[in-house]
């Protein structure tokens, strides 16, 4: 009897691999730039784009949205309300997005009015690690209410991303955590990765985003 070996996983992430090259193509087609938004619930990443929105569009951007949840609209709703082409992603008992959800809202939303598209990943900092949606850039955005020690734990989600974000640093002293360790952290798992200190809440270190975020 002869044994088969199939490596499953490693199929599925090719398959993915290619169809997010392909979305990035057809992103590149319509003059898009398209910014993956990935983090664990709470963490900040629909207050991201909240705030950032009014600050591209001032900025002479045309902002659109994939949002992307497991399940309801709440997230959606909130982006929705700014006016914005969004189109809402339910994965069900996916922990994240893929190419192939971000290919199909793709193409439900009117591409060449937008020239900039966040994609909200599912709240999850494993998961979507493996799965690249074709955007131009992945974003990590971490409280310090998830802990000081959230980065390390979580190590393959920074090498991934070229931008992370510590959120809520005005409640640091309140929760006992290091914004200094997090720091050391992201730049030992990641030396090149760009670190942002924000308290979105009150709007501090959003324009400094903006500007990375435009940054080719």
């Amino acid at each position: 009897m002869h044994k088969v070996e199939v490596n499953v996983g490693a199929n599925v992430t090719e398959a993915n691999r290619r169809e997010a090259e392909e979305n990035r193509e057809h992103l590149d087609e319509h003059g898009v730039k398209a910014v993956d938004i990935l983090g664990a619930v709470g963490s900040g990443k629909t207050m991201l784009i909240e705030k950032l929105t009014p600050i591209l569009q001032k900025r002479g951007m045309k902002v659109g949205a994939i949002v992307g949840d497991c399940y309801g609209d709440d997230d959606y709703q909130r982006i929705h309300s700014l006016k914005i082409p969004t189109q809402n992603l339910n994965t069900g008992t996916e922990c994240h997005l893929d190419a192939h959800m971000v290919h199909h809202a793709l193409h439900k939303l009117p591409l060449d009015d937008i020239n900039f598209l966040f994609i909200e990943n599912v709240g999850n900092m494993v998961c979507p690690t493996d799965f690249p949606v074709g955007s131009h850039k992945r974003v990590v955005i971490v409280s310090v209410t998830e802990g000081d020690d959230v980065v390390n734990k979580h190590p393959a989600m920074f090498r991934e991303c070229e931008i992370g974000i510590i959120n809520k640093v005005d409640l640091a002293e309140a929760v006992g955590a290091s914004v200094e360790r997090m720091e050391r952290d992201m730049k030992r798992h990641n030396s090149n990765i760009k670190i942002l200190k924000t308290n979105l809440k009150k709007g501090v270190g959003v324009e400094e985003l903006a500007d990375m975020l435009l940054k080719n």
